[in-house]
Parts: C-alpha cells; structure tokens; sequence
C-alpha cells in the first residue's frame, strides 16, 4: 500500500514532516475522502536533500519543472508563489493509482513550533507524524475553502470534547 510505503520511507530517511490534509482530518477522526497526501516539511537544506532522495526511491517527482533541492531556497519558494501563485509542489508517479503527494511551501505555521505539538499515530507499526488540531484549524482557516470551513467545525468539536 502506497501510504505505509510512503510513511516508511519518510522515517527510513529521518524526514521532519507532518501530515496534514484530509488524510490528517481521518486520522484525526473525522471521515473525509481523499486521494492525496499532504504534508508540511522542514524546509531546510539538509531535511530537503532527505525528501530528494526519499522522492527518487518511491518514484515521485514534481509534477512541474521545479527541482526539489530548490525548495530550500527562502526567495524561490517565495518567487514561486509570488509568480505561479504555487502553494504546495506536486510529487506524482509515473505507477497509475499513485496518489499525488502535496508538499506545502506556502502555509501560516511555523514548522518548529508546529513539529514540536505533533500527535504520533501508529500504523502498522510505522508512526506518523500529524499536525495538531490547533496547526490543522489554522492551515484549514488559510486555505478558507468550503471543506476546509467544514473541517473547522469538526475539529473545533473535538477540542470542545477534549476540554
């Protein structure tokens, strides 16, 4: 199964990510269809040169022309969204049935802060590492979708329950 490989391979290779997303918002306990994984990484160049190779083993790579080893360079990430208005990079396979693996470049958290409340889950004896309720209500608040809005509610719930 892709999403166990893919968690495997981000703790094989000592990535600092979070999921994030509507894989985040099941795991979290709310049901929500979803196709791709999104995650928030640490942007630096060494976690950065990590996600390269961990991207080659899986066989993922952007679905633009955009080298990962850029994103942990500060002014092309900005110049990304600035001019292509690019807020996450698409990882895709060539494998049909590959779900698509967002990395968010463009987002309200600051990744330490962000990192140091994650929730571990395991699965399968693979842990996962997902943003808090409080860093998915601020992501969700962002993006300002519709779903996003609903997802609010949700959590928001469950904080309510947990106090």
């Amino acid at each position: 199964m892709f999403y166990l490989n893919l968690f495997k391979a981000l703790k094989t290779h000592d990535i600092d990510y979070l999921l994030v997303g509507g894989l985040a918002m099941n795991l979290h306990g709310v049901p929500r269809m979803t196709m791709d994984v999104d995650l928030v990484i640490a942007l630096d160049s060494n976690n950065i040169a990590k996600l390269a190779n961990c991207a080659k083993e899986l066989g993922l790579y952007p679905n633009v022309p955009v080298r990962l080893e850029d994103l942990a360079d500060a002014a092309k990430r900005e110049a990304l969204f600035e001019e292509k208005n690019l807020i996450a990079l698409s990882l895709i396979s060539n494998t049909p049935a590959t779900p698509v693996v967002d990395i968010l470049i463009h987002h309200p958290l600051n990744f330490q802060q962000a990192f140091a409340k994650a929730i571990q889950r395991d699965i399968s004896g693979t842990p996962v590492m997902l943003a808090s309720i409080d860093d998915m209500i601020t992501l969700k608040k962002a993006a300002g979708r519709a779903q996003d809005l609903s997802d609010i509610i949700h959590l928001e719930r469950f904080l309510n329950d947990q106090n």
